[in-house]
């Protein structure tokens, strides 16, 4: 029976262990780590950003201005010498 009780105490006090464990580990986790990795994120979405509104500034174009942009990953897979389909319909 004596030993039932050691056993039963040296379970319960490496389960503590355990769960002690996993909470430092966490907590070292969201407060070393988790701070870098959402500063570089945060760097990075702001270089993207600030790309974005260089590239938004060097085509802005006066008010009334037409440009036409063409998308030319659509037109790779149509060659120069194809024409339009038109879907004809008969007239009787």
């Amino acid at each position: 029976m004596e030993l039932f009780i050691h056993l039963y105490l040296l379970n319960f006090i490496r389960t503590i262990i355990i769960i002690a464990a996993i909470y430092f580990v966490v907590r070292l986790f969201t407060r070393y780590i988790l701070p870098v990795i959402l500063n570089k994120k945060i760097k990075d979405m702001q270089q993207k950003m600030h790309n974005q509104q260089k590239q938004h500034q060097r085509t802005n174009r006066s008010e009334g201005d037409v440009t036409i942009e063409h998308d030319n990953s659509r037109n790779k897979n149509r060659s120069k010498s194809d024409g339009e389909y038109i879907d004809f319909e008969e007239v009787e």
